[in-house]
């Protein structure tokens, strides 16, 4: 069986490549197509929407592992459930106010700045500062016409998503497959709901609740499967690396869907924080293994 998942990957080395970008795609298309309904429902309106469709997709897709859990092991999936929830929230606030590639670069601080402090390197905060550094590239504050709340707000993304990372991989190391997506996203829409609800009512006519549905498909439900799939069949560091083009995607997606269209000086900062993304992912802290997270082969994973 072993041999066998090892010789597919061998055969086709370019797919896993392929379903990272693919996952990409996904978030930052559901992003970029997600304006029309926050101009609708509101940014909190259309999370809740968006993480609940998700909430019941991931249901019925996969069986919560009720009778696994652990009294120890609520506060992290309620932790992480509240965590994905507000992080949505605050995403979709901050891209109606500031473009989408200059947000996704901003949220992308935060993921940097775990890998930093992990690496217990001072070199690796080298990193950090460059993102930075194209950060304020992109946003040009003394051109005096940032929108500061939508910077706060992809901050606050920032935060999240570094939140996120860390309790990601802590339910990772309980619950096999995508069964603690069935637990968390559920908490994630209650979450939402507190603000979304209020936001979204008096607006949620058939053409709303099916373009809920489809931005659903686009995230969270189809990038996290791909997410997953991806991580079978490639090296996490590898993986990170793909994942550093992510701002450079909402870049041009921004662009192509959005019309925003960004000055050289925005092309560079985006630059800027690709390459940190990227050389912190290829730094020998971050390859180095964790003697403490078990390794569990691929083809196990999958039975779970």
């Amino acid at each position: 069986m072993g041999g066998a998942a090892t010789a597919t990957r061998r055969r086709s080395p370019g797919a896993p490549w392929v379903l990272a970008v693919a996952a990409m795609l996904s978030v930052q298309l559901g992003s970029a197509l997600s304006t029309d309904l926050i101009a609708t429902a509101g940014a909190a309106g259309t999370a809740w929407l968006r993480l609940s469709v998700g909430a019941v997709v991931f249901l019925v897709i996969a069986r919560p592992p009720l009778r696994s859990l652990r009294r120890r092991d609520l506060p992290t999936l309620l932790g992480l459930g509240v965590t994905t929830g507000l992080q949505t929230v605050a995403f979709l606030a901050a891209i109606v106010r500031i473009p989408l590639g200059t947000c996704v670069a901003i949220e992308f601080l935060g993921p940097l700045t775990v890998a930093a402090v992990r690496s217990r390197s001072a070199r690796s905060l080298a990193w950090p500062a460059l993102a930075l550094i194209g950060v304020v590239l992109l946003t040009s504050p003394w051109a005096g016409a940032v929108d500061l709340l939508g910077v706060v707000w992809a901050a606050l993304a920032a935060v999240g998503w570094g939140v996120y990372i860390v309790l990601t991989q802590r339910v990772g190391d309980r619950f096999a497959g995508i069964r603690g997506l069935s637990l968390t996203v559920p908490v994630a829409a209650l979450t939402a709901a507190v603000a979304g609800v209020p936001e979204a009512a008096g607006h949620l006519t058939a053409d709303v609740l099916l373009a809920a549905t489809g931005l659903a498909l686009l995230l969270p439900v189809l990038p996290y499967a791909l997410e997953m799939l991806a991580l079978r069949r490639m090296d996490p560091a590898a993986f990170g690396t793909r994942m550093a083009l992510e701002p450079a995607i909402g870049l041009v997606l921004g662009l192509l869907v959005l019309r925003q269209v960004p000055t050289l000086l925005q092309v560079l900062g985006i630059v800027l924080v690709v390459l940190a993304g990227a050389g912190a992912q290829r730094a020998p802290e971050a390859r180095r293994p964790d003697p403490e997270r078990p390794v569990v082969p691929p083809e196990l994973d999958a039975l779970g």
